[in-house]
């Protein structure tokens, strides 16, 4: 029963997939005959601010301020950002939002909203709520359980390795704590508008609300590792699945309008099978890209770009300006074409051997950093490069513009 119920499963995914992947070339290809290119730079309105939501894609430090071990606050993590500052962002240097933010000309980074030391200038012009570990699935944040068995590193490889390990790792006698749910984001955002009011007053505050870039990046851990890698969600079939995923996202969406929130922007997953993590958990002995797991991504993209046309502008979100941006497209074609970004390996990570180090296993006594990053695409087996994400922004910037 169990094996025929995968096998349907599996045949509606590469349908579905298929007749995504046709919709969205077809889409294109109409789009390329009657639209204009995205406008320039110097003919959009520049926001005011530029606010985050996410997972460890955009987290810029948050998880430093929360007792996790999905946390990379330590060396090699940080080594190209200014000052060589492991600052909690999940690459070796600066990470999408940081790179938009920088693009739009409001600020070269966004800060992490706890833990840092806000000033007026970082409350004014935007701050970065994400959590990595999280996803619109609200399991997800709450899978990343912390147990005395977590830091598996209790085996020392050296003084210096037994003396880093008690400083990173959380203590079992720390109250267990989750990383933030997508709810818990929009928490602090409430906080966070309540210290705007008190430091340009209501009016100005409630403008800047209303006209600040808002950045969604996440659900790729909720197929990852919630899907894919635990058995919690298995009461869904995958289809079952992507949709609750979807609905997630649109309550999300809805929430955050509710705040006052209007120009939303909601990118899909990337192609998951190809992230070494996935590649080493289910690609078999040559690591090759898991198309179960693309495929997902692929119908899970259509859906949520899909409930993202509906809801932009519509009677339900009055005003909304929702973008859908699509991250499997660029991100596919550099890890497929790496000669034509100047890439050398693609199918691991630049931290140690590349093909399971990630978080507190990407650390600067057992895990070296590769040579010359910039000739990766991955950092760690999950994240990119700052090269990587530079040209990913690029291709992205370049097609719907500054959003």
């Amino acid at each position: 029963m169990a094996s025929t119920r995968a096998a349907v499963s599996r045949s509606f995914l590469v349908a579905a997939a298929t007749v995504a992947v046709l919709m969205l070339w077809f889409c294109r290809a109409i789009d390329a005959s009657v639209t204009t290119p995205p406008p320039a730079a110097g003919n959009q309105t520049r926001p005011p601010a530029l606010i985050v939501f996410g997972d460890s894609i955009v987290d810029p430090g948050n998880n430093n301020a929360l007792t996790t071990l999905i946390r990379c606050n330590f060396p090699p993590y940080g080594q190209d950002f200014p000052g060589h500052n492991a600052t909690g962002r999940f690459s070796n240097g600066r990470v999408p939002s940081d790179i938009l933010a920088s693009r739009l000309g409001i600020k070269e980074y966004v800060p992490a909203y706890l833990g840092t030391e806000l000033s007026d200038f970082d409350l004014l012009t935007g701050v970065n709520f994400a959590s990595g570990g999280c996803g619109f699935d609200p399991l997800t944040a709450q899978l990343v359980v912390r147990t005395c068995n977590s830091c598996i590193f209790h085996i020392s490889y050296s003084i210096h390795l037994s003396h880093w390990l008690q400083k990173h790792c959380v203590p079992c006698h720390l109250p267990y704590q989750s990383v933030l749910t997508m709810d818990n984001q929009l928490d602090l955002f409430k906080e966070y508008k309540s210290k705007l009011a008190r430091i340009a007053g209501a009016a100005r505050a409630g403008e800047i609300v209303r006209t600040s870039q808002y950045m969604v990046v996440t659900g790729t851990d909720d197929l990852a590792n919630t899907y894919f890698t635990t058995p919690f969600r298995r009461d869904y079939d995958l289809e079952s699945y992507i949709a609750f995923v979807v609905r997630c996202a649109s309550e999300f969406v809805k929430k955050l309008y509710g705040h006052g929130a209007r120009r939303i922007n909601v990118t899909g997953a990337p192609p998951v099978g190809c992230v070494p993590s996935q590649r080493t958990n289910a690609g078999g002995l040559a690591r090759e890209c898991v198309s179960l797991y693309n495929q997902a991504a692929v119908v899970y993209n259509a859906a949520l770009e899909e409930e993202m046309k509906r809801l932009n502008g519509s009677a339900e979100l009055p005003g909304s300006v929702l973008k859908y941006i699509d991250l499997y497209t660029p991100l596919f074609d550099m890890i497929t074409r790496p000669d034509a970004y100047g890439f050398e390996v693609t199918n691991r990570g630049c931290c140690g051997t590349g093909v399971f180090e990630v978080t507190l296993t990407c650390n600067r006594y057992t895990a070296d950093a590769c040579r010359d990053p910039t000739k990766f695409l991955f950092w760690d087996t999950y994240h990119l490069t700052e090269r990587g994400y530079d040209l990913l922004m690029e291709q992205i910037i370049n097609r719907y513009g500054l959003f």
